[in-house]
């Protein structure tokens, strides 16, 4: 796996840039994936990402975008509005959770 600094920190992370090892991660690596992707993080942002970290560690895997809909209580239509383009993608790369299954 590819070692990478990011924020600081040296982190191993697979060919598209997740984290390979989501205990590496922490809320300043977090805001530094945030920066690279053009997210602008709101505390709505780190609900979320807090969300997706304590549900993939109870679940042992990451949660769909259904699923973080379904239990945070948020539209759709907000989680691309929050994270424009591909949410799933994009929320779990920030929260250092490995890509959802069936996610592009």
């Amino acid at each position: 796996m590819p070692t990478t600094t990011i924020a600081g920190h040296q982190v191993e992370v697979n060919d598209e840039g997740f984290l390979t090892n989501p205990d590496d991660w922490d809320e300043q690596l977090g805001a530094e994936f945030a920066r690279l992707i053009g997210v602008a993080m709101s505390d709505e942002h780190w609900k979320l990402v807090q969300f997706l970290r304590d549900d993939y560690k109870a679940q042992g895997e990451t949660p769909t975008l259904r699923r973080v809909s379904t239990q945070t209580g948020l539209p759709v239509k907000q989680l691309f509005t929050m994270f424009p383009g591909k949410p799933a993608k994009k929320m779990s790369y920030v929260a250092g959770v490995p890509k959802p299954k069936g996610c592009v």
